[in-house]
């Protein structure tokens, strides 16, 4: 009687027969979809001697899940399974992306999807309305923030992850979706019946924190983004010159390559933003600012934190290395790999690490993050009973001198609350007392 390995050898190399021609095939003619650049020929792609022992031994691994494992699984599943896990072992950024995977990484950074139009979180497990967008279903029905999510349609959101969360309340545009909220002084819950529509996102939000100094929050870095940071400074700049500018990109996990570019570029009108090298030519790129720059002698601080990675910290090194802004915050994540999007012929998408960047200087940060100019923990000032003097500007309805700046109250709360930003307005202040002496 033939032993047990002998019986499974057959079905083994039947399945190596099959994989080793695909394997072959494959291997010249994975697209490498970067700008500007064209497919990488044979000759130049790495020699690649195939491991045919090691293959045998997969094809083996292969037919004894599927004849002994304690419940049936496909051949789909299993190989999809395998291809995850040949790419989570190669860095943490590398993966597999099935269809809902890489439509929701291009949504992320198109920022278009269809929806409702809301921002939610958890908050002590509850999903919960960060803010609603301007202009969406949400804010139109009167969604508020802090309104507690209870249910989507007819799903409790009580065991739901966060991503469950967002997929549920994603879909095709003219669809209804239906949510029970939990407002904060009111003891019924709310009924809402919503409609989505294609929902787009903006990366960008500015404002005047007093006269003459702005503020500038970049969430993440899409497609628009730098145009959307551009269109800010100049409203900003509209009715009287920006003496100061706070760049915000903390908690920032970055984004698009050439939108990171692009807002560096708002700020430098010459000189190397960034630069990668990979394995294959068209990996090594070289990306520098150009003339045409909206605000390039703005006295500027980056804000940056352990949350800023990637995009955001080409930014942060560019503007350091080319000591146009002064970095302050904590260290940042430390993510110096670029990785491409390569889309497959069944509709999923291969998220694959192919190269480093390195910052003007030639400084890598991987894993070692970006340190900021003036280390600035985060914080908030309280004020305590008795330790301030009441003044003439506490007093409600005092009237204004004509120098006393003219700052909202949502803006003099943020500083309030926000030890970091309120040092940035600070060290903004100091750097143009320092420039007019200089004069």
């Amino acid at each position: 009687m033939p032993s047990r390995p002998a019986r499974l050898l057959p079905a083994p190399r039947r399945l190596l027969a099959a994989l080793l021609p695909m394997a072959l095939m494959a291997l010249p003619l994975v697209p490498f979809p970067a700008a500007a650049q064209d497919e990488p020929s044979a000759e130049e792609l790495p020699a690649t001697d195939l491991p045919l022992e090691d293959i045998q031994t997969f094809a083996e691994v292969f037919e004894r899940i599927k004849r002994a494992y304690v419940e049936e699984v496909d051949d789909r599943t299993l190989l999809r399974n395998a291809m995850r896990g040949m790419l989570s072992e190669l860095d943490p950024h590398s993966a597999y992306l099935d269809n809902e995977e890489f439509q929701s990484l291009r949504e992320s950074t198109e920022g278009e999807f269809g929806g409702i139009g809301i921002e939610v979180g958890l908050e002590e497990g509850r999903l919960t309305v960060i803010t609603p967008i301007d202009d969406t279903p949400a804010s139109r029905a009167g969604v508020q923030a802090r309104d507690v999510i209870l249910a989507i349609d007819d799903t409790p959101t009580e065991r739901l992850s966060l991503q469950e969360a967002v997929t549920l309340m994603r879909g095709e545009p003219g669809s209804e979706i239906h949510l029970t909220l939990q407002r904060s002084g009111e003891d019924a819950p709310i009924e809402v019946t919503l409609t989505r529509e294609i929902i787009r996102t903006e990366s960008v939000r500015s404002e005047m924190l007093e006269a003459g100094y702005g503020y500038l929050r970049v969430s993440q870095f899409q497609n628009r983004t730098g145009d959307q940071v551009n269109d800010a400074i100049r409203r900003m700049q509209r009715d009287e010159p920006l003496q100061g500018l706070i760049l915000d990109l903390r908690n920032n996990p970055g984004g698009v390559l050439q939108s990171a570019v692009a807002v560096a570029d708002a700020f430098l009108d010459s000189g190397l933003v960034v630069y990668t090298e990979g394995r294959l030519p068209d990996t090594e790129m070289r990306f520098s600012a150009s003339r045409e720059t909206v605000a390039p002698d703005v006295p500027l601080v980056v804000l940056i934190n352990g949350g800023s990675a990637s995009a955001a910290e080409i930014v942060a090194g560019a503007l350091q290395d080319q000591r146009r802004g002064v970095i302050m915050g904590t260290e940042s994540f430390g993510k110096g790999s670029v990785q491409q999007v390569l889309p497959l012929g069944n509709g999923e998408g291969l998220k694959l690490t192919t190269a480093l960047y390195y910052t003007p200087n030639g400084r890598s940060i991987q894993a070692l993050g970006i340190e900021p100019d003036v280390t600035v923990v985060r914080g908030r000032i309280e004020v305590t009973e008795g330790s301030r003097q009441l003044r003439e500007a506490d007093l409600e309805g005092h009237l204004r001198s004509s120098g006393e700046p003219r700052t909202s109250s949502e803006s003099s709360t943020r500083l309030r609350e926000d030890y970091q930003l309120g040092e940035a307005l600070n060290l903004l202040k100091a750097l143009n007392v320092l420039e007019r002496r200089d004069r």
